[in-house]
């Protein structure tokens, strides 16, 4: 109830706000506030429709996050009885956090809250019939159902609704992953059951797995790390990519992690701490800024045959684990990603090596983010000579992974920049 009253009255990042919960929770406590507190946010737009359909007035905050957080509860369902035990615990709830008036308001308006909240699937998939069955922008839901059908945007946005399931990535040396791990259709990647946190928290500590999307692999895959080779990941925090490919260089190489100055780099020296065999230096720049000196000044090569280029982007691909994205994001951020993401392509083919490659990548299932930049930059003269070898299009309702893209460009044997 309090995270999500922060939540809505400043804003806060779900993220932040769940780093912020107390460390004397038990895991299946922490467990639960998480479910309920992005629960509410996945529903967010249809809870706030039904309460506003029956109350004349915007209730003060915490009696609106006790409605919210009770009609989620409601559209959990349950077993018999559920909608009594809903009520009775958000009145219980209400006399705790607000007044007896307000408490008799929450008894009233929640029990009329579940015969809306029990409504079917819309017949007529529209984007606004979408928009308010799935809590989403319907700017975002009409952009979808153009691009990829009503099908598919049906898929995606029911997926979204559920929460992600967690993914590992196992790195024990000559170890076989413990078997209450669940193989993946990607090699080296499992699912993780519930209940078994803390033996993954274990094996992080010792290095033998990275918690990771299956995703994540494909900008990598591409990149084709060898051991031996030095590369740039030119936008690195927090490191999950950057892991990998210091991994898949098998102890022999050197790989610079790059990202702008700030926290962002603390996170990045975390993750990359257990990097063993492999040279690993972490520094702090601005890749569309940098010169050619720039690099040398801090030791480093100035071209590399091998770059990763996973830009910031508007996140649409992974909306399924940042579930307050689809609040945050506005239309006009996705042509100002794309502008931006051009600038930093540019900035980082300057930092190829002639005949090297440069792994473009995105977890955004938005054209213009994805194909767009990459045919804006081969059109351009920073892009003259340059080829596009292959790409993967990632798309989340298919695989059950985030959805992403990466694209691989080879520069021209002729110097480039």
């Amino acid at each position: 109830m309090r995270l999500l009253i922060r939540w809505l009255d400043r804003a806060e990042r779900a993220d932040a706000l769940l780093e912020s919960l107390p460390r004397t929770l038990t895991s299946a406590e922490r467990a639960r506030v998480q479910h309920l507190f992005l629960g509410v946010l996945r529903h967010l737009s249809r809870l706030e429709r039904e309460v506003g359909r029956r109350v004349e007035r915007t209730p003060r905050l915490r009696v609106r996050a006790v409605l919210l957080t009770a009609g989620f509860e409601l559209i959990e369902g349950g077993e018999e009885g559920h909608v009594a035990r809903v009520v009775h615990h958000a009145v219980e709830q209400a006399k705790r956090l607000t007044s007896a008036s307000e408490a008799r308001l929450v008894n009233a308006v929640v029990r009329r809250m579940a015969a809306g909240l029990a409504e079917p699937l819309p017949t007529e998939l529209t984007a606004v019939a979408l928009a308010h069955r799935f809590s989403h922008p319907e700017w975002l839901v009409s952009r979808w159902l153009e691009a990829f059908g009503a099908e598919a945007t049906l898929r995606l946005l029911e997926l979204h609704q559920t929460p992600a399931r967690i993914h590992v990535r196992w790195r024990g040396k000559g170890a076989a992953a413990p078997d209450w791990l669940r193989p993946t259709l990607a090699p080296s990647f499992f699912e993780v059951p519930a209940g078994r946190w803390p033996e993954v928290l274990a094996l992080r500590q010792a290095g033998q797995l990275y918690i990771q999307d299956p995703a994540t692999r494909h900008a990598v895959d591409l990149l084709q790390p060898l051991a031996g080779e030095t590369l740039l990941d030119a936008c690195a925090a927090p490191g999950g990519k950057s892991v990998l490919i210091a991994d898949r260089l098998q102890g022999a190489g050197r790989l610079v992690a790059l990202d702008l100055p700030g926290p962002r780099l603390d996170r990045l020296r975390e993750n990359l701490a257990e990097v063993r065999g492999v040279q690993v230096d972490i520094v702090g720049i601005d890749l569309e800024t940098a010169r050619t000196e720039t690099f040398r000044e801090q030791g480093l090569p100035d071209r590399f045959v091998g770059v990763l280029l996973d830009v910031p982007c508007s996140n649409t691909g992974v909306m399924r684990h940042r579930v307050d994205v689809r609040w945050r994001l506005q239309a006009g951020d996705i042509v100002r990603h794309a502008s931006q993401q051009l600038l930093l392509l540019r900035a980082a083919a300057g930092r190829v090596a002639p005949g090297g490659r440069l792994v473009y990548s995105t977890c955004s299932l938005e054209r213009e983010e994805n194909e767009g930049v990459i045919e804006a930059f081969l059109a351009s003269s920073a892009g003259r000579g340059w080829t596009l070898e292959d790409q993967v299009l990632a798309r989340s309702w298919v695989t059950g992974e985030d959805g992403a893209g990466a694209f691989r460009l080879r520069a021209p044997q002729a110097a480039s920049g």
